[in-house]
């Protein structure tokens, strides 16, 4: 009779090896550079770069507080400066769903446009490179969700970051939102990277402090889920250490003071720098159920990833020690002269207080009991099929690791005894 446990080692020993040959595969797979300009005043001198190469209209897709906010001033005097022409696609939304992509696709047609500029968050990130996707193979997005399902190659894309978390001017995918099925798409194919990034930190300077929290922790669970899965390759490691070097440095004062361009320069590199990580050795567990909380509960990502991170890699420790305890050495938290068991503790406490410290709370306020058993097996499938993940979890396990992050019961306050004179008054 095979048990439980037999039988969750035999369904690890195959994905693993399944995992193993699909990382094999990535090691060989071309993936390029955007060109990067860093520093004040780089959103500008992108928009020079882009006049100059001669595209007959160019495409901004951002969203409306960016552009209220005049932060596109830079880029567009240059572009206007240098001759080029272009339009504002400025509607796109958290978790960008897949009508509004269709409005961007139908916008860049309606305008003759043939290169887009994204510019913003991840949202905006992830909604050029779907744009850029389908205008080239005209099918439903859906049908475009997995890996290279467009034939003909994206239009071309540069990117200009507004904040430091998702990396996503440096990578291979983009997430987008179905509301009709309450769950996010990916779209991997490494023909949508930028050709050009500008990372400028002055655009950074107005980010209100939850939101310089959520995004650099969704940076350092990036670099930390790339450098302790199965798909680790030197070049992936170096990167995952400097992010994860600057983001313990830097986070703290970007939060504390939001217009220390020194510190906001830094983590945008820690953000591209853990984007480069986890285009070759990709993410994990955090990741998966991060997509459920916000396919189902619209959670901002970066805030999904900082509820789990703490959670997954305590599950994950007893087989990354050695990783952990190398994070710990790049994060300053301990030295290499002190014991692995040692060092890997202190990452996961100094995870715990970095989180705390960013005012990250531990729960997710909008998860509920009754939709775990449905979370944890939509995790598992992503991870189990697509993630090198060090550890595997049953769905059972799954479900247990998600239920920690349920709010905390509020105790029901006990009624007010009444006193003697007021009950014979009664």
């Amino acid at each position: 009779m095979i048990t439980d446990s037999t039988r969750n080692s035999l369904v690890a020993t195959g994905l693993g090896t399944l995992m193993r040959g699909a990382g094999l595969f990535t090691r060989f797979i071309p993936i390029p550079q955007p060109t990067l300009l860093v520093g004040p005043g780089s959103s500008g001198r992108l928009g020079q770069a882009i006049a100059g190469f001669g595209h007959r209209k160019i495409l901004i897709v951002t969203d409306s507080i960016i552009s209220k906010l005049g932060l596109l001033k830079d880029l567009t005097d240059a572009l206007a400066s240098g001759g080029a022409e272009f339009v504002v696609f400025d509607e796109i939304t958290p978790d960008a769903p897949i009508p509004l992509i269709e409005k961007g696709i139908a916008f860049y047609r309606a305008q003759g446009c043939d290169a887009i500029v994204a510019f913003g968050g991840g949202s905006s990130m992830d909604a050029s490179k779907a744009i850029a996707v389908a205008v080239s193979n005209p099918k439903p997005l859906r049908q475009l969700a997995g890996y290279f399902k467009g034939l003909r190659t994206p239009v071309k894309i540069y990117a200009v970051p507004t904040t430091a978390g998702t990396g996503s001017e440096v990578t291979v995918a983009a997430v987008i939102s179905d509301p009709e099925q309450h769950r996010k798409l990916v779209i991997i194919d490494p023909r949508m990277v930028p050709k050009m990034a500008a990372l400028d930190p002055c655009l950074m300077t107005g980010l209100p402090p939850h939101i310089t929290a959520a995004t650099g922790i969704d940076a350092l669970t990036h670099a930390i889920e790339a450098f302790v899965g199965n798909w680790t390759t030197p070049y992936s490691d170096g990167m995952a250490l400097s992010a994860v070097g600057l983001i313990f440095e830097n986070l703290r004062i970007a939060y504390r003071d939001g217009g220390n361009l020194a510190a906001r320069e830094k983590m945008s590199l820690a953000s591209t720098y853990a984007g480069f990580a986890f285009t070759r050795a990709n993410v994990g567990y955090v990741h998966a159920i991060a997509h459920q909380f916000g396919g189902l509960y619209h959670t901002p990502h970066g805030l999904a990833n900082a509820i789990m991170l703490p959670l997954v890699l305590k599950f994950s420790h007893p087989v990354i020690v050695g990783r952990l305890a190398l994070l710990a050495v790049a994060a300053r938290l301990g030295t290499e002269d002190e014991d692995e068991d040692v060092l890997a503790q202190k990452f996961l406490d100094g995870v715990d207080q970095l989180n705390a410290d960013l005012g990250i709370p531990a729960t997710l306020a909008a998860l509920k009991e009754a939709d775990i058993p449905a979370l944890a097996k939509a995790a598992c499938w992503e991870a189990h099929t697509g993630y090198p993940v060090p550890r595997y979890l049953s769905q059972q396990e799954c479900s247990d690791l998600i239920r920690q992050a349920l709010p905390k019961a509020t105790p029901a306050t006990p009624p007010k005894r009444r006193s003697k004179k007021a009950a014979k008054a009664a």
